[in-house]
């Protein structure tokens, strides 16, 4: 008899694994955000749960989240966590990429949501940008700035392979291989 592992599905590897958060560090310069949250999926159900779970001991117990539902295709009116119940709303008006958490006895928080396939690399930067104490920078804008590198490095790429497709080298016409000094003319 043979047994086939089970498959581990993306709710089952949410719950299992920590939140991804960059916290800004507690000073007296207050930003536009007070952090980034990377999620592994879209579903609030499974991603809220790690993130109050580590956010409860550094910030206090959230008690309840808002979104804009732009980017998540359902959002429960209720989120079950370790001990007590998150309530989320979701209002039009807010960032699409930007996530508000209140607690009763500590106050309010707001966070870059990164998308969850991003690359790691440019999380790892709006993870960074975000935390930075006093930025002025907001979710969109973070957001513009890397769509903006991104296209950046993709350009830059599409480029050089364009180059390269179409024949491009440092070969002179005529096999000559050396450029003059001026940069200008041929050899």
């Amino acid at each position: 008899m043979t047994t086939t592992p089970g498959r581990t599905s993306s709710r089952d590897l949410a719950t299992a694994l920590p939140a991804r958060l960059s916290l800004t560090p507690k000073t007296t310069l207050t930003g536009q955000l007070d952090g980034a949250w990377w999620p592994r999926s879209r579903d609030l159900q499974v991603e809220l749960p790690p993130l109050a779970a580590t956010l409860d001991e550094v910030w206090g117990r959230i008690t309840r989240v808002t979104v804009n539902p732009t980017r998540w295709p359902v959002v429960p009116h209720t989120v079950n966590t370790d001990g007590h119940i998150i309530h989320v709303g979701c209002f039009t008006e807010q960032h699409p990429d930007e996530l508000i958490l209140l607690s009763y006895t500590v106050g309010r928080w707001d966070l870059l949501v990164i998308p969850p396939e991003t690359e790691p690399a440019a999380a790892a930067r709006l993870m960074a940008a975000a935390a930075i104490p006093g930025s002025v920078l907001t979710a969109g804008a973070l957001m513009a700035d890397e769509a903006a590198i991104g296209r950046g490095l993709r350009d830059t790429r599409n480029r050089e392979d364009t180059w390269e497709s179409e024949g491009g080298s440092r070969t002179a016409p005529s096999g000559r291989r050396d450029l003059s000094p001026s940069g200008d003319t041929w050899k």
